[in-house]
């Protein structure tokens, strides 16, 4: 019977730390969701006021369903904020705002690693989907060019997730930069907003790690095969 020693040594605790991110980040949120801002600003206000100090004026601002949905869409420039961050004046929402406004900041400066970033968009999808499976395939039927494909294939995933970080880093400082130079909160409400970007943060440095680990554990695979 088979057992897969690399996955228990470099994966499991990846999993197990994506799963604390995923806590962290949602407690984080709940906490500092219950705290309304002094001026009492929105999620969407705290968005425009960013777009507007960076002179950017053809983003769309919109509403979109669920809890934690928010993103930015490059595709359309539109900047999506979802129910608990729209319309509410907490700190949480101006947080969350913020940094997907940063997103929508570095695209219209076309910043280097977000650039890079949108390119790996097709690799990533099929390396994630396709290239582990492909290396499971080499290795049942003994292949070692199916192996070296799938490898190859997830290396592209990898290094999305990997340029993801200092994106998502640069979105969030760019973000409080912006909310501290237009006095938009006081320093304790900063504080807070950096605990919420921070925990949203360590989602991304679980899942970059868990992408490298895995990459790894496909690596050794190999090696062992041969």
């Amino acid at each position: 019977m088979y057992f897969d020693y690399y996955y228990m040594i470099l994966v499991v605790p990846t999993l197990i730390l994506s799963l604390w991110a995923q806590i962290m980040v949602k407690s984080t949120f709940a906490k500092y969701s219950k705290i309304a801002c002094s001026r009492r600003i929105t999620g969407q206000d705290a968005s425009a006021l960013l777009l507007k100090a960076d002179n950017i004026h053809d983003v769309r601002i919109e509403q979109v369903g669920g809890s934690l949905t928010d993103h930015y869409d490059p595709s359309t420039k539109v900047v999506r904020l979802s129910q608990p961050v729209y319309n509410q004046n907490s700190i949480a929402a101006v947080g969350v705002a913020a940094h997907e406004t940063g997103h929508a900041i570095q695209h219209a400066r076309s910043w280097g690693p977000l650039v890079l970033r949108s390119t790996l968009v097709p690799v990533a999808n099929i390396g994630s989907s396709l290239g582990p499976w492909i290396a499971v395939a080499g290795f049942f039927f003994s292949l070692p060019i199916l192996i070296n494909i799938g490898i190859f294939l997830f290396g592209g995933a990898v290094l999305f997730y990997v340029i993801t970080l200092p994106v998502e880093f640069n979105a969030s400082s760019r973000a409080i930069a912006i909310l501290r130079e237009n006095n938009v909160l006081t320093q304790d409400e900063l504080k807070g907003v950096r605990k919420v970007l921070t925990a949203a943060a360590m989602t991304y440095v679980a899942s970059a790690l868990t992408a490298l680990m895995s990459f790894l554990r496909l690596i050794l695979l190999s090696r062992s095969r041969r």
